[in-house]
């Protein structure tokens, strides 16, 4: 079956509360190392569907967590993301595993709060140093919010967690999945216009609306403006157009609705965030997908 009417057909064939689900509803499999704000890891179900169905190349210009990916385990795969740093410890672990797990480790042993403020401000000149520290302020920050401040210097504080390996760590097979993927830092609109007949693009932006609306992360108008929104509509179009199959997963308001309504066949979805400063705003959000 065509691998748009497949993932129509899965959608379909599912009210609206069954496609709702909490992020800690994991399915088996290698998981994500990270925790991102925003993941896909309750789509996880969804893309372990799909695995075999994408006889292209998976293009997923939004990286994050990269749950899409490694529930798809596509055999042809183009993976980027803005964040440099996100890149490069994807790359890291990718080319030597081990080594950051012995560092990552390392920070393990050491954790306090005191050690967690002296690793955030430092400056580690290897590869492995700065993969390391990467995944270990992911894991033992607050709830995994990778925030910056004006200078581009990591600003989140301390969190609860007080380990940074977890029982789930598989960094191996991490790196299995990662063999011969290409793994860029770039702007997504380049990453997408590479798709081509027979291709998957994958794409989950940070969430913003028309008039900054924005009922899901208050910073996120300043890292990805509504120009931006539309810039990457018209390139999953263009994409589409060229015979490539295009997922987008957004907010579910009129502004959005509006920008992908004709091209695109809109899909519900309801997601469970615990990315709050209190429990009182945590709860369910409603998004979209939008496929084309």
């Amino acid at each position: 079956m065509e691998l748009r009417a497949k993932v129509e057909q899965i959608l379909d064939r599912q009210p609206t509360q069954a496609r709702s689900a909490r992020a800690g509803a994991l399915p088996p499999g290698v998981l994500p190392f990270l925790k991102w704000a925003g993941g896909k890891r309750w789509l996880m179900p969804l893309a372990l569907e799909l695995q075999g169905r994408c006889e292209g190349t998976y293009i997923e210009p939004f990286l994050g967590s990269g749950a899409m990916f490694f529930g798809l385990r596509p055999a042809r795969a183009l993976l980027s993301d803005s964040n440099a740093e996100l890149v490069e410890t994807y790359r890291a672990i990718a080319s030597d595993w081990r080594a950051v797990r012995r560092k990552l480790a390392h920070h393990d042993r050491l954790h306090t709060a005191d050690y967690y403020y002296m690793i955030r401000a430092s400056r580690p000149t290897s590869v492995v140093g700065r993969a390391a520290k990467f995944i270990y302020l992911n894991r033992t920050c607050w709830n995994g919010l990778y925030r910056v401040n004006r200078a581009g210097i990591f600003n989140t504080p301390i969190g609860t967690k007080k380990r940074a390996i977890l029982e789930s760590d598989d960094f191996e097979s991490v790196a299995r999945l990662l063999e011969g993927v290409d793994i860029q830092a770039g702007d997504f609109e380049k990453q997408i216009d590479r798709a081509g007949a027979g291709d998957l693009v994958f794409a989950d932006p940070p969430y913003t609306v028309r008039h900054q609306f924005n009922g899901f992360i208050k910073y996120n108008e300043q890292l990805f403006s509504w120009a931006d929104q539309e810039r990457l509509r018209d390139a999953l179009h263009r994409a589409k157009m060229r015979g490539a199959v295009v997922m987008c997963t957004n907010a579910d308001h009129a502004s959005i609705r509006e920008l992908y309504e004709g091209d695109f066949r809109l899909f519900p979805l309801s997601r469970y965030s615990a990315i709050a400063g209190t429990g009182g705003v945590r709860g369910n959000y409603a998004e979209i997908l939008a496929i084309g």
